[in-house]
């Protein structure tokens, strides 16, 4: 992994770098643009995340986690986790998704959290292959159509 990737809050003067991420065509179906993220973000303020990752001062993608959300809207399971991951077209391979998921997981931990979630979109070509490489397991569940996997952050680095 490249030693100089790092996270950048996504502000005024780094916005337009930020929505100018993009996939490569074949990955669009399965993750919403930056914009989206960003109005996402925008509205639940208080659980999401939202970060621009760059190498040296190069953007190369994007992370938007989910902090303390209450996951089935009943103030009784709270989770956190990687809500988006967009990473440059020509940046995929060099390991920029697993510094995400890695900087996800240490800010998750930061917080006190023992469990990692992440959700992807099923089909041939998506991310469920980079996720389960990384040790998430399928929890059975579906959240809007996704699955969802789950990282121990115990018994992992």
């Amino acid at each position: 992994m490249n030693a100089k990737l790092r996270l950048a809050p996504v502000t005024p003067a780094n916005v337009e770098t930020a929505i100018a991420v993009r996939v490569r065509p074949d990955q669009e179906r399965f993750v919403s643009p930056v914009a989206k993220s960003l109005a996402e973000a925008y509205v639940h303020r208080e659980v999401a995340w939202p970060r621009l990752i760059l190498d040296g001062d190069r953007p190369v993608g994007f992370l938007m986690a989910f902090l303390d959300i209450d996951w089935d809207g009943k103030g009784i399971d709270f989770r956190s986790g990687l809500w988006r991951l967009n990473v440059v077209a020509g940046e995929q391979g060099r390991g920029v998704g697993r510094f995400a998921v890695e900087s996800v997981a240490a800010e998750i931990r930061r917080r006190g959290g023992t469990q990692m979630y992440v959700t992807w979109e099923p089909g041939e070509g998506g991310p469920e292959g980079f996720y389960r490489k990384l040790g998430f397991q399928l929890t059975g569940e579906e959240s809007g159509g996704q699955a969802v996997g789950v990282l121990d952050l115990t018994t992992c680095s």
